[in-house]
């Protein structure tokens, strides 16, 4: 049986070992992404799941969310099986079509030795693929950097995006997110030897590296601590990329090779990273609280309400059992979060 005909769930992690086997999957994301790249330039008030990340966003059931105050992001639609012109296209082409990630170990990434997609997001694709056309193999991924992840939607060169986005008021307004389906936070990562202690005035004057359209870059321009966080001739030809790059694992290349000083993203990323460089450490605590959700295009409800239905099912069993694969070691105990409805 080829690895790609698994159940998502079921696929053993291989984890690369040492500076060699993060040099592989280095590698073989870099083939791979010159081939693969897009071409584009809470509340509520029941008991809640408690996992590394602190208490869940609880059960709204009737949830009212007001354009004007953005309240209760994470609220979607309700879910649905029905087949509507979103789903019905999906179907009449027997592909569904997924933006993911190829460079983020444990999430998204391409196995050096198999040259497979594999990772937490990979498995709840391949998940919505099967309920949607009856096989995990009914899909085609396309990796998007993270500042493409909007443009691609909106080009309707995919789908859907699988891509550790996170949900927030900004982003409801330009996609449609189903509910929730990981909890995360911003966070440092640095070398272990740094005396970078946090999200804190240990920051002052540092090298910082982030992701361009990332929530961890917006959570910087907010609160910077007098960090350096943007390059000379920021979004002009003269840009380097180097301390806001496409995608976020370029910021552990920059790191390694002391280009900068320190990282900020997710904690659930930087723990992927982590574990690929024993070098580096996640520094303080989490200073931020977000929800990632599958994405899709602004209009496409039926696709949303579909997905969302996939999702009522995943949580029951597929999702802990694809965190205890791809996450547990790195993140510890956690529960997916509880819906949130409008």
């Amino acid at each position: 049986m080829r690895p790609d005909d698994e159940p998502a769930a079921r696929r053993t992690a291989r984890r690369p070992r040492g500076w060699g086997g993060v040099a592989a999957m280095g590698v073989a994301c870099a083939l791979t992404a010159s081939l693969t790249l897009l071409p584009l330039t809470r509340g509520g008030n029941a008991a809640a799941p408690t996992g590394p990340f602190g208490p869940g966003p609880g059960v709204g059931t009737a949830l009212q969310v007001r354009a004007d105050t953005c309240e209760n992001p994470e609220a979607s639609l309700r879910p649905s099986a029905e087949d509507g012109p979103s789903v019905t296209a999906i179907k009449q082409r027997g592909k569904l079509i997924v933006g993911v990630d190829q460079s983020s170990y444990r999430w998204g990434f391409r196995d050096p030795a198999t040259g497979t997609l594999e990772g937490f997001d990979i498995a709840l694709a391949r998940a919505i693929a099967k309920d949607l056309l009856g096989s995990e193999d009914a899909v085609v991924f396309r990796a998007v950097p993270t500042n493409q992840r909007i443009a691609a939607l909106d080009g309707g060169t995919v789908d859907l995006v699988v891509r550790t986005m996170t949900i927030n008021c900004k982003r409801i307004k330009q996609v449609a997110f189903s509910t929730a389906y990981f909890r995360a936070g911003q966070q440092v990562l640095a070398p272990k030897t740094s005396p970078i202690t946090g999200h804190d005035a240990s920051l002052k004057g540092r090298r910082i590296c982030t992701a361009e359209g990332s929530t961890a870059h917006e959570a910087l321009v907010e609160r910077s601590f007098g960090a350096i966080i943007e390059d000379e001739g920021e979004g002009t030809p003269a840009d380097r990329n180097l301390l806001t790059v496409p995608n976020q694992l370029d910021c552990l290349a920059r790191l390694q090779m002391g280009e900068v000083d320190a990282i900020v993203t997710d904690n659930a990323l930087a723990a992927g990273q982590a574990a690929q460089d024993p070098a580096v450490e996640l520094k303080g605590e989490p200073f931020t609280e977000e929800y990632y959700g599958v994405a899709a295009r602004l209009g496409n409800d039926d696709l949303v309400r579909r997905v969302n239905k996939v999702l009522e099912d995943y949580r029951k069993g597929r999702w802990q059992e694809a965190y205890g694969i791809w996450l547990e070691a790195g993140l510890g105990k956690a529960e997916p979060p509880e819906p949130l409805y409008r």
